[in-house]
Formats: structure tokens, C-alpha cells, sequence
């Protein structure tokens, strides 16, 4: 047994003071250094092409990178992009044809990572309509709802439409293109009150409001048929983007940014659709309902590995060159210049 001395008995209280006060000092630390915070512009909520970017807060990978995320939903990924160009957020994700539309129009954008592996778009028509509207050249002089472009930049789901109008014949003067945005209010609104009379829609919105009768499908991407008439049709959809001199002056914000994404996107390869509306906190019954089968009915929805594929971009500057036709900027863009892969790195 150790014997207590007066000399003992003053380095014992000096070492738990020094321990108490290491600990203390610590805890103050942890409390009073704030989190980096990283702004970040989405479509959404709870549109599923975009679910990788609000998981990423529910899962707690940004806290694991000392990051709180910030994020800004919109009505479509040219607004995303906006706010990105207009500094208002770090990074975006939008379709990557809606980047280089923005970037033909001057848009400082980088792609730094892929979010989804196929593209995933419904061209939905009122019910009402059926009978009348059996094919797409049947919506001449109709009102089609795309997502919500901006001056500078054309969203993908409006490129889409006008490639799919055009490749049934109809002029694109021939119909009146009006904004939907990408959530389930701003799309469902368009069809039940009859402002559009068909809306290039996002699921699981297509699909919930098909269960309920309100629309039928005319196109559908997960259907061959409809990819035959789209040239580039597997192009790159939501995709990581931000600026270059993000790029230049804050490399480790990109690197979380990036590292914080595959987390999310590896976490959705691993739990099932349940888990997915569990962790976003969906509780209303036909919205968990509609965003688990949309989950389950297109598993390749998101990359699995968060790497670019060279197959992928080539489809995607074949998609957008055709759907920017006569125009001689578009044209010339390539999409090598707009891709920065040192942080996702890329494949085949």
C-alpha cells in the first residue's frame, strides 16, 4: 500500500486539477469553435434524383467533417445553379446539361462529382385529357410544365421536353412552355387545377399522382421506348457543381463537400427505401408510400461509387448538343472543360 505523505497528497490534487482542467478546456473548445458552414442549392425537397444532398445533414455527415450544412431548395437546378454564380451558395446540384447551358451563357461552373447514375423524368398529362392525348405530337397548343429555368440557364427537364416534342414533330411554338418547379406541391398544384395540361415531372410526384388518377404517363425514362427517341439518353443528371474559384481558394471545402456526398450516397447504397423515409423524417402516409416504391422501382437512380464515367459524360454533351441545335456556342462546348475529377475521380 502506498503510503500518503504530505508531498504525495499535493501531487495527486495537482495532477486532477491539470486533468480537470485538459478536460474542461476541451469541452469549452468543442463548444465554442463554430462549424465550417458550407451553403449548398438543391431542386426539392423530396425529390428523389436530389434525396443524397438533404441526407446528408439526417445522417450526421457533415458533422463528421466539422461542417454544418446549409441548404437552399429550389424549384429547379438552373436557380440552384443561379445561386451558385451569384455566390449566394458554395456548391449546386442540377442536371449537368442545365451547367453547360449556364456556362454557354458565361456561368463560371466545375462538375466535381456525379449524384445519379440514370436520369429519371415522367411527361405526365391530366387525366382529363385521356383520349385526346395519345401520343406527344398530340400536345400541340396544350400547356407543358418544366422544371423552373432562369435567364442564363435552361434546366434539363426543359431540354428534355423540347427534344421529345421535336422528335414527334412539334415546333416548340406550338405549345407554351410554363415553370413546375421540382417539389410535389409546385408539380401536383399544375395538374389538379389544370394550369398545364402536362408536366415534365420528377418521381416520386409522377407516380403518386398516377396512383391517385389524376395523370398518365406519355414518356417515361426508365422505358426503352422512350430512350430510343433521345439521343444521349443515360446523360448525367444531378451532379455536384461549383465554382472555380472555389476550386482555387478553398480546395478542403471541396474535399469535404465531396467526401460528405459519397457518404451520403454510399449510405443510400446500404439501407433499404424504408430506412430512406425513415432517416428524412417522411411521415405523411402517401408521401413515405410514393418515395419508397420510387426508391425500390429505380435502384439505379444514384452512382453507387461517386466516380464520373467517361461513357456517361460523352452521353451527356451528345444530349445537350442535340438539344441546343443552331446554336453555335453549345456546339463548340466540350464537356472535358466543365469536369473536375481530382476529388471524385472517374472510370470507364
Amino acid at each position: 500500500m502506498m503510503r500518503i505523505t504530505a508531498s504525495n497528497l499535493i501531487h495527486l490534487c495537482l495532477t486532477a486539477l491539470l486533468c480537470t482542467g485538459t478536460s474542461a478546456l476541451a469541452q469549452a473548445t468543442s463548444k465554442d469553435v463554430p462549424l465550417e458552414k458550407i451553403v449548398v442549392s438543391a431542386p426539392g425537397p423530396h425529390n428523389i434524383s436530389y434525396l443524397p444532398v438533404f441526407l446528408i445533414p439526417a445522417i450526421g455527415a457533415d458533422r463528421d467533417e466539422g461542417v454544418q450544412l446549409q441548404i437552399l431548395p429550389v424549384g429547379g437546378g438552373s436557380v440552384a445553379l443561379k445561386n451558385l454564380v451569384t455566390r449566394n451558395a458554395d456548391f449546386a446540384v442540377a442536371g449537368f446539361p442545365a451547367a453547360m447551358s449556364l456556362h454557354t451563357n458565361g456561368g463560371d461552373v466545375v462538375g466535381i462529382l456525379p449524384v445519379n447514375d440514370a436520369p429519371l423524368f415522367v411527361l405526365m398529362v391530366r387525366s382529363a385529357l385521356k383520349g385526346k392525348v395519345k401520343r406527344i405530337a398530340d400536345l400541340r397548343g396544350k400547356v407543358v410544365g418544366v422544371n423552373t429555368s432562369t435567364k442564363n440557364s435552361k434546366t434539363t427537364s426543359q431540354q428534355m421536353a423540347e427534344l421529345l416534342l421535336k422528335s414527334d414533330g412539334v415546333d416548340l411554338d406550338m405549345v407554351r412552355i410554363v415553370p413546375a418547379g421540382q417539389s410535389w406541391l409546385t408539380q401536383s398544384s399544375l395538374i389538379l387545377t389544370g394550369t398545364a395540361d402536362a408536366v415534365m415531372g420528377d418521381e416520386p410526384f409522377a407516380s403518386r399522382l398516377s396512383k391517385d388518377g389524376k395523370v398518365f404517363f406519355l414518356a417515361h425514362t426508365g422505358d426503352p421506348k422512350t430512350t430510343r427517341k433521345i439521343p444521349g439518353a443515360n446523360f448525367l443528371h444531378a451532379t455536384l457543381e461549383t465554382r472555380s474559384d472555389v476550386i482555387r481558394d478553398s480546395p478542403e471545402k471541396v474535399a469535404k463537400m465531396t467526401r460528405m456526398m459519397k457518404k451520403s450516397l454510399q449510405w443510400i447504397a446500404t439501407h433499404s427505401p424504408e430506412q430512406v423515409a425513415d432517416k428524412l423524417n417522411i411521415t405523411d402516409t402517401e408521401e413515405r408510400s410514393a418515395m419508397v416504391q420510387a426508391l425500390r422501382n429505380y435502384p439505379r437512380t444514384f452512382s453507387r461509387d461517386g466516380k464520373f464515367s467517361k461513357r456517361q459524360l460523352k452521353d451527356t454533351e451528345l444530349f445537350f448538343h442535340k438539344s441546343s441545335e443552331g446554336d453555335a456556342g453549345a456546339q463548340a462546348l466540350r464537356i472535358d472543360t466543365l469536369i473536375n475529377t481530382q476529388w471524385a475521380g472517374s472510370k470507364p
